[in-house]
């Protein structure tokens, strides 16, 4: 197997079309044609990371960071880091992959992992996209909608939260005069057929619009067939923005302080919240404190997140426990999730591929008590 599966299994999971704008994911350094060796996972990458990855025989480091985040204007090798790494994963021939808000806003990704870590149930989005779906509508004649419906199927729609195949038909009759330069294949030319016909709806995420598109036109037994697109409004279930759940018992806040620190392993910066148990908590993996407000909204009890400024902490205050736990200490449970699903990929796959987490840290931030 070469490396591009691995992108692509990924990419499933988590697509680059819901990523932040301005973000860089995906392919960062060197060839998706290369035969996969070994796995690296890292938070980002750093001289240790690429010195572990080529002592363990990885020719692929995947990290949630990307690398190459604003443009480079010249390779600098003397003076510039990012060079000096970009060189350095070239010398040993090293793929780098970066999925970064791609996998802060799918199910199951950043943010779900801070809450699994500090043992929240009944996890959901804090906030889902919407506006990113699509409803095809198709007419096919009745013999003809099993095969249309799977190649739909096939192309990515018909996906509702944790269901799939999702569709809708309704009987109906559809009327049509092919001219005589047409090829007809129910009817003849030049004459007035009517048909009984199947209403075919699926919902779509917009970025597998063309492929479904494609997969009515190769598959629909009509010459020319008749199908309608309405962008929707609707909420997105599979992708959003934070999450929240329920703690398994409610605590103090003072508990819930000594819980979050004792799960990420860390100090803890806070402003007091109302005072009263913590039950319901909402999370944001890195930089969340945009979402204080649609906490506070959403009843949260505390918001645990990071990279938070003073004047948020003033907003919080007695509104809602605001906790800032550190970039990296709430995004690094993404990690063995990732490694996770990798594993069972490649033994699908019969893959004998190793996946393996970088032993280190890679936080630069260090905590100094007097």
């Amino acid at each position: 197997m070469n490396i591009n599966p691995v992108l692509k299994f990924i990419e499933e999971w988590a697509p680059p079309q819901i990523a932040w704008q301005k973000d860089n994911v995906g392919l960062q350094v060197g060839a998706l044609s290369d035969n996969l060796e070994n796995v690296i996972l890292c938070l980002e990458v750093t001289q240790k990371v690429i010195s572990e990855a080529v002592k363990r025989k990885c020719n692929l480091i995947i990290s949630h960071h990307p690398l190459l985040f604003s443009p480079l204007k010249k390779i600098d090798i003397d003076r510039d880091p990012i060079s000096q790494l970009t060189q350095l994963l070239l010398i040993n021939n090293i793929t780098l992959l970066s999925f970064h808000t791609n996998l802060d806003f799918t199910t199951d990704g950043v943010s779900f992992a801070l809450a699994k870590k500090l043992e929240l149930t009944n996890i959901r989005f804090l906030v889902n996209q919407k506006e990113n779906q699509s409803k095809i509508v198709v007419f096919v004649p009745v013999n003809g909608v099993e095969k249309v419906a799977s190649a739909l199927f096939e192309a990515g729609a018909g996906k509702i939260g944790e269901y799939e195949k999702c569709s809708f038909k309704g009987i109906g009759h559809g009327t049509f005069q092919g001219s005589n330069a047409s090829n007809p294949s129910v009817g003849k030319k030049n004459t007035f057929e009517t048909v009984e016909e199947i209403r075919l709806e699926v919902l779509v995420d917009d970025w597998n619009l063309n492929k479904a598109i494609a997969a009515i036109k190769n598959n629909h037994p009509y010459e020319e067939p008749a199908f309608d697109i309405y962008p929707l409004k609707n909420e997105n279930k599979k992708f959003g923005y934070g999450a929240i759940g329920e703690l398994y018992k409610p605590m103090s806040e003072k508990e819930f302080l000594a819980h979050v620190s004792k799960k990420l392993k860390t100090a803890v910066r806070f402003s007091n919240g109302k005072g009263k148990k913590i039950s319901n908590v909402a999370v944001c993996g890195g930089s969340g404190s945009d979402l204080l407000k649609e906490a506070v909204v959403k009843q949260a009890d505390a918001f645990v997140t990071a990279d938070i400024k003073y004047h948020a902490f003033h907003d919080a205050h007695k509104k809602i426990l605001l906790v800032d736990a550190g970039h990296y200490e709430t995004e690094i449970h993404i990690l063995p999730e990732l490694k996770l699903r990798l594993e069972q990929f490649l033994r699908l796959n019969k893959e004998t591929a190793k996946v393996f987490l970088f032993g280190k840290t890679t936080n630069p931030i260090k905590f100094f008590i007097n």
